[in-house]
């Protein structure tokens, strides 16, 4: 009997460490496996960062070259001014030429700009200043246009910045309306 305790613990001890190499073998494997799944990982996540500023540099890259070219005709009327090889009228000439290729370079990314507006129109307009007047008729007019407003597709931009006139029963005919 003696004989058989002795093989049975011999045999449960060959069992256990059989298990014990099994457990180390399958955690070697696991720890293998981890390796390359992070090894992958990083890689994709290499790539992806690459992908995206390569995305985000070949969006920007037309508008980029856009505003050099723009920059260039900038320094072309700069020199030409130093030089004072323009007269009065080519100057304002010229500064209407840089004014219309800035609206082309908008133009070319879908930006317009608004169509302005007699009377008062909150959802394109900003009114920076109001200004009273005593004529009913000219309540909510737009008397001046400060900035210019610019939209993209269905949306703005930029809100066209306004000064109005507002209705004050309180001021007769001869009150200077710029007076508030």
């Amino acid at each position: 009997m003696a004989d058989d305790r002795s093989a049975q613990q011999e045999f449960s001890l060959d069992a256990l460490g059989e298990e014990v190499g099994s457990i180390r073998e399958f955690v070697e494997q696991q720890s293998r496996r981890d390796e390359v799944q992070q090894k992958a990982f990083d890689a994709l996540y290499t790539e992806l960062k690459q992908y995206k500023e390569d995305f985000i540099y070949q969006q920007e890259k037309p508008l980029l070259l856009d505003l050099l070219l723009f920059y260039d005709s900038l320094n072309w009327f700069q020199q030409s001014l130093v030089k004072q090889e323009m007269s009065a009228e080519v100057i304002a000439d010229s500064f209407q030429y840089l004014i219309d290729e800035f609206l082309e370079l908008l133009y070319r990314r879908d930006v317009v700009p608004m169509e302005g507006r007699e009377r008062f129109d909150r959802e394109t307009q900003k009114a920076i200043k109001v200004v009273y007047d005593a004529d009913p008729a000219a309540d909510y007019a737009v008397r001046q246009v400060l900035k210019r407003g610019f939209s993209r597709g269905s949306r703005i931009l930029r809100p066209e910045e306004v000064v109005i006139s507002r209705f004050d029963a309180g001021r007769t005919a001869g009150d200077d309306p710029d007076n508030t």
